[in-house]
């Protein structure tokens, strides 16, 4: 079944920081095509208290049909569409505080009326514990029987049917009940660690060759790596900012142990044997999918070392280190006006048909798009969708050209959600993480060819093909890295086995070795990048899905641009099927339906083929650069 708090994470983020170039002293300043319109969702603040007080009504409606679900098809009817009207109201409530709190961080008011929302819906979570259980004691032929003979329940049919299969699961009242209470502290350690991580951390002060002392914050440390060009101010910013973090390790460490055992002993109070079986089986996802993707990766870590020796080689290092891992291969530092960057994605989307690049120019030109950074707004990017209404999109566009693949991105992310709630009703409009990146990654692809295309500028040709390989690394081997890492952790903890800082880092080390092997030197603080990986406290098992997308993405790609006419043609109606889908399947036969199967090791070398194809076009590149 469903769930309100759904409604809370509805986001799929960008996983890159924002340092933002175009600077407004005030929101105000900012035209107010480049902001979100907030009138969309409601009119007035007025409307959202209608709206607030509706929902608690339709709360209370629906605890009285507590004990006759399974009394008739009418009652279950007249629940199901309860709760459809509920959510739909619910999405707009939450994200019409969500939206203006993103984008004004220090205003205490919006802060308070958000947790106010997240309150009711938490509250109500737990004042419903009995719906699951009710739900599942209707036999399941009589649920079918229901739907056969009932129109209205068909479009909860998927929902409905599904629910049988994880009937083993569900437990009783009472202890669906209990586990709801320990549901409301579960995430305790994931918010101590981003209280050490950022509002407790203190970040030293550098002194660069230059003279320029430096904060190493995040984004600080960001700056140096990537735009020094000596090596030793590098390694200065890195060893002054890991160290941090390595002070710490223990604490990161328990908090990490402490979120590891409360996976396992959530997996085991709802009776699966494993962690990941617990993390799969809500969409349906077969174990030898996850399995497949990190022993296919492990095996075939030939490109990322071949890109690491060749960087090491264009840049003149004697040694090679992580913190060289990203400064530019050349001294390209041409910037893009947003309405250039906006120009240059909608015309890369035309390979999907004149009306996805209509509704593309739609989006970018509604009130949809929040662009650029002011006082008080969240980092980061990430496109966000309201039923009935449009997706919305924060941007902090900074003229830079990882900016403009990041607004292919998103935009990804917005029509993917688009075409969903345009072709599916409420119930299955809502696609799973599991799809989410293939749209946004294809998008980037297109982006990469229409850019290459259009350029002789061998500096630019250079810095897309090396933005295109960086996207490969951070978004498919890196997350696999990661995923590797959770499921070998994980495993301690289900045998039984201690976790610690030294446990941790040298499992750590173990996959750093076997993906850059000796291509990359080791240093003390190799070992510990585990302690700031978000993902790891607030989101297990999460990042193995950006991975199977850019692998779904990249067969998908393949398909609609190689071949003859005529299977390209059939690859994009497919594509696009797969977009129109939302939620109406589970996520593994969506994507076999537009020709990709995660558990073949092929589908995950589409990736690592592709990126050995533009590892050896940029060398061709660079070493016409030097001649």
């Amino acid at each position: 079944m469903k769930k309100i708090a759904l409604v809370c994470i509805l986001a799929v983020a960008s996983l890159l920081p924002s340092i933002a170039q175009v600077n407004y002293k005030t929101r105000e300043e900012i035209p107010d095509k480049y902001k979100w319109n907030f009138e969309d969702i409601y009119k007035s603040w007025d409307a959202w208290e209608a709206d607030l007080v509706a929902i608690q009504k339709d709360m209370d409606d629906m605890l009285t049909f507590k004990g006759k679900l399974g009394e008739s098809a009418d009652n279950l009817l007249a629940m199901m569409s309860l709760q459809e009207s509920l959510m739909k109201k619910a999405y707009k409530a939450y994200q019409f505080v969500s939206f203006q709190s993103t984008v004004d961080t220090r205003n205490t008011e919006l802060q308070g009326k958000l947790q106010k929302v997240q309150l009711m819906f938490a509250q109500f979570g737990v004042s419903m514990s009995w719906m699951a259980p009710e739900m599942i004691a209707i036999p399941e032929a009589t649920m079918k029987q229901w739907i056969a003979d009932n129109e209205g329940l068909k479009v909860y049919e998927f929902e409905l049917t599904d629910m049988y299969r994880l009937q083993k699961h569900v437990l009783s009242e009472k202890m669906e009940e209990l586990v709801s209470y320990f549901s409301q502290v579960s995430g305790t350690a994931g918010a101590v660690f981003t209280a050490l991580s950022t509002a407790d951390v203190e970040f030293p002060e550098v002194e660069l060759s230059t003279g320029e002392k430096v904060k190493v914050t995040p984004g600080g440390y960001s700056n140096v790596v990537t735009n020094n060009k000596n090596q030793e101010d590098r390694r200065k910013a890195y060893e002054a900012f890991y160290d941090v973090y390595y002070k710490n390790k223990n604490t990161y460490a328990a908090i990490y142990n402490g979120i590891v055992q409360s996976d396992w002993a959530n997996a085991r109070a709802k009776k699966y044997p494993t962690c990941l079986d617990a993390a799969l089986e809500g969409n349906n996802i077969p174990k030898e999918v996850y399995l497949n993707l990190i022993n296919t990766v492990k095996k075939h870590t030939e490109p990322l070392q071949k890109y690491t020796k060749l960087r090491k080689k264009v840049l003149g290092l004697e040694k090679y280190y992580g913190f060289d891992g990203s400064l530019s291969l050349t001294d390209f530092n041409k910037k893009y006006p947003y309405e250039e960057a906006v120009e240059v994605v909608t015309q890369s989307v035309l390979p999907l048909g004149k009306d996805y690049q209509a509704k593309l120019q739609t989006a970018t030109s509604s009130g949809w798009l929040d662009v650029y950074e002011n006082p008080g707004k969240r980092s980061g990017a990430f496109s966000a969708g309201v039923y009935g209404v449009h997706p919305y999109m924060l941007l902090n566009y900074d003229e830079t050209l990882d900016y403009v693949f990041t607004l292919a991105h998103e935009l990804g992310h917005t029509m993917h959600t688009t075409l969903s709630n345009e072709t599916q009703p409420f119930a299955t409009h809502s696609y799973t993480i599991f799809v989410a990146e293939v749209a946004s990654t294809f998008n980037e692809r297109l982006l990469l060819d229409y850019m290459m295309e259009n350029t002789k500028d061998p500096k630019e040709r250079i810095a897309l093909l090396n933005q295109a390989i960086q996207g490969i690394i951070g978004t498919f081997y890196a997350q696999t890295m990661f995923a590797d890492y959770e499921y070998q952790v994980h495993a301690l903890a289900e045998q039984g086995r201690p976790v610690n800082a030294d446990i941790l880092t040298n499992i750590w080390k173990g996959l750093a070795d076997t993906y850059y092997g000796d291509v990359s030197e080791e240093t003390m603080y190799s070992g510990y990048a585990w302690t700031r990986i978000p993902h790891f406290y607030n989101s297990p098992f999460y990042v193995y899905q950006y991975a199977t997308c850019f692998a779904s993405s990249a067969q998908i790609y393949k398909d609609v641009t190689e071949g003859k006419k005529k299977d390209r043609k059939a690859a994009l109606e497919r594509y696009i099927t797969l977009l129109q889908s939302g939620g109406n399947d589970h996520p593994m036969e969506q994507l076999k339906k537009a020709g990709v199967d995660l558990t073949k090791e092929e589908t995950i070398m589409a990736v690592i083929n592709q990126l050995d194809v533009l590892v050896d076009q940029l060398a061709v590149e660079l070493d016409k650069l030097e001649k």
